[in-house]
């Protein structure tokens, strides 16, 4: 009688075995069995959005691969989400042009003016916060994604990255 209660507890332990394949950027992965991952495709926010309810809709982290296809992160900020994560938005640092990874698609984005891109009626806003400062130095942002016919706005906070040669987005309090 004893074997049932000891095989119920092993039930969960052995379903716990099966839970080490998340492919999300920045975990751990075996190189000679796994292959490099390849950047997401580069399209217009129409394209990129077509057919996607504005819902299911949320911003996805950049890989390495991806920053590569992007011209890597020399001279741009990025848009970081953790203070040690991946970007999920890049920008020149110029108020040019920046780039957001939506729906697994790297969509470019124009700038319209201080910390506001768009494109195909996606608008981004990038504005830092209150001039607090992550532990390790990275500004505070917070990056409002408004989505073409959608209702309501998605905020992100997270930290702006110019340590590789580009001007953070200019606070336009002074």
């Amino acid at each position: 009688m004893i074997r049932t209660p000891l095989l119920l507890a092993l039930v969960p332990v052995l379903m716990l075995g099966a839970c080490n394949r998340n492919t999300a950027p920045g975990n751990d992965r075996e190189a000679q069995i796994d292959p490099a991952p390849t950047p997401a495709p580069v399209m217009p926010a129409a394209q990129a959005l077509s057919g996607i309810a504005t819902e299911a809709i949320a911003v996805e982290t950049m890989t390495d691969a991806d920053l590569a296809a992007l011209g890597g992160p020399e001279g741009k900020c990025l848009i970081r989400l953790t203070e040690v994560g991946f970007p999920s938005f890049v920008h020149d640092g110029l108020d040019r042009s920046g780039v957001i990874k939506l729906n697994g698609k790297l969509i470019p984005l124009t700038a319209e003016g201080a910390g506001m891109f768009s494109s195909d009626g996606l608008r981004v806003a990038i504005r830092p916060v209150e001039r607090d400062f992550g532990s390790d130095g990275m500004r505070e942002a917070e990056m409002i994604l408004m989505l073409p016919g959608a209702s309501d706005e998605h905020g992100y906070r997270g930290y702006e990255d110019c340590a590789h040669g580009a001007a953070p987005l200019a606070d336009e309090a002074g």
